[in-house]
């Protein structure tokens, strides 16, 4: 039975996740310095041992060290080879891990795009915090773009139908109900503050294809994907929402697969508090689906915090495995916190869990996990197996090497900027002023009896996006032989528009 080794009870005995639950979810916490990351990045290598692909937030930069061995000469190394020692570790040897970078704003890793079509009206409603009305504006502004084959690419596009909007307020109205100017004026104010953030980095193509999270070395580790996410928590909204999208994309995107005997992906969402800050019970209530099904996708979500009543208990009702580091009881809230926590641990007789929780050293940890007939196992204070990649992160020169031999090289660094709703609406334009000054000059009379030179707009935009998915055949292909559909393909189908709607629904 292939398993993921996390350390010794204090009795010798081994601790370990079965990996073919480890898309039972699972929860790391602990107060800050008591050794989580050390967890996580242990337990993405060897996931990564096993063959399974790893998505991880790097939300302090640490993280990226997972590409590198470890040294000797590291000023901690002695405790960590002493903890090999200790747990019986004979093979344990300094190594690195398959990993590829990844960055929403493409300095520290290649960027990760959607477009503003994939992302939907709903979830950039949340993005934007904007109220009821203006997202039901913002939802006419997008059906109107469907069924006229506008492609919202960008954030460009998106700006560019919101002026069509404006200045169109009336007819807009009189087809789809109520568009005040001053709804879509603020949603205009919104979105220009969201770009000051740099979240327009983020939409544009060419768009992420979820298959290059999914990649095992010729080795056959799995890739370890590490998202430089340091300057990404200055939004921490724009980080939530990120996550909860991918997530979404994930579930849309991988086909059944029940209980596999390991998961396809194992997701670390750290600094998980921020998906649930100010978040309405419905949205909990969906993403607390969304974590049960997506168990049936082959995915693993591991949620990391410093505090498990973080987690909503509806969520936490979800995770099968536990790894609670120490939390620190200063408070009355705090010592609250702390039986709540033990609570939820499976009880061991010979253990207070809740008073231990207070005394674990660093790099200690109270384990339960699921054993194969799916139970969770007894409680054990266990020393948590040391690191084989470097603690700490690369250096600048470090990453630009691992970066220069990553496998998606040259794929998604250069933005693409394909005729779509902007340019369309901008020609738009154009053909007016021409038609207005041939009236001036000819009467309109005259103009009225000259055959149409061009196509309307509306016909240019359907040809346009037509063009573009004859261009990207192979791409779509691709798409099918997943069992879905091209991130690639710019038609927007009644199909893919309700999928989009189901993304965005992660909101409600």
């Amino acid at each position: 039975m292939a398993d993921i080794f996390l350390g010794n009870d204090l009795a010798g005995n081994r601790q370990a996740l079965d990996l073919s639950r480890a898309n039972r979810h699972g929860l790391i916490a602990g107060a800050t310095g008591t050794g989580k990351t050390v967890t996580l990045q242990g337990m993405a290598e060897s996931f990564s041992a096993q063959g399974v692909p790893v998505f991880v937030a790097d939300v302090k930069g640490d993280l990226s060290g997972i590409a590198m061995p470890g040294s000797p000469t590291f000023k901690h190394a002695d405790k960590l080879e002493g903890r090999a020692r200790e747990l019986g570790m004979e093979d344990y040897a300094y190594s690195d891990n398959p990993a590829v970078f990844w960055d929403l704003y493409g300095e520290q890793g290649h960027p990760i795009r959607t477009t503003v079509s994939e992302m939907g009206p709903l979830l950039l409603s949340r993005l934007l915090d904007l109220n009821d009305t203006q997202e039901g504006v913002l939802q006419i502004v997008f059906r109107h773009a469907d069924e006229n084959q506008l492609l919202l690419l960008d954030f460009e596009d998106l700006r560019a139908m919101l002026e069509w909007a404006y200045d169109n307020s009336k007819e807009l109205s009189g087809e789809y109900g109520n568009v005040s100017k001053q709804s879509v004026g603020a949603i205009q104010r919104q979105l220009l503050s969201f770009e000051s953030q740099g979240a327009d980095n983020f939409f544009g193509e060419p768009a992420l294809e979820i298959a290059d999270f999914l990649t095992v070395n010729e080795q056959g580790r799995g890739v370890v994907n590490v998202l430089a996410a340091d300057r990404l928590m200055r939004s921490p909204k724009l980080y939530a929402t990120f996550l909860l999208w991918l997530l979404a994309e994930l579930f849309e995107t991988l086909p059944e697969v029940g209980d596999p005997e390991k998961p396809q992906l194992v997701f670390f969402f750290d600094e998980a508090h921020l998906l649930f800050d100010d978040a309405p019970k419905a949205l909990e209530e969906t993403i607390e689906r969304v974590v049960r099904l997506i168990r049936s996708k082959g995915v693993g979500v591991f949620f990391v915090t410093q505090n498990p009543a973080d987690i909503p208990d509806e969520i936490a009702g979800q995770l099968g495995s536990r790894v609670q580091h120490a939390l620190r009881a200063f408070t009355a809230n705090d010592r609250k916190a702390i039986r709540a926590a033990a609570a939820n641990f499976r009880e061991n007789p010979g253990l207070d869990i809740a008073e231990v929780m207070t005394q674990l050293r660093v790099g200690e940890a109270l384990v339960s996990t699921l054993d194969e007939d799916g139970a969770p196992t007894v409680t054990q204070r266990t020393l948590v197996k040391p690191p084989r990649s470097r603690l700490g992160p690369l250096t600048a020169k470090e990453r630009a090497i691992i970066q220069s031999i990553s496998p998606h090289e040259g794929k998604y660094d250069e933005r693409v900027d394909r005729e779509s709703a902007a340019e369309v609406l901008a020609q738009k334009a154009v053909d007016a002023e021409a038609t207005a000054k041939e009236v001036e000059e000819k009467g309109e009379e005259e103009v009225r009896k000259q055959e149409r030179k061009s196509p309307n707009i509306w016909s240019k935009a359907g040809k346009a996006a037509a063009r573009a998915a004859a261009g990207s055949l192979t791409s779509i292909a691709v798409g099918a032989a997943m069992g879905r559909r091209s991130r690639a393909n710019p038609l927007r189908t009644g199909a893919t528009a309700f999928v989009r709607n189901i993304i965005g629904g992660l909101m409600r």
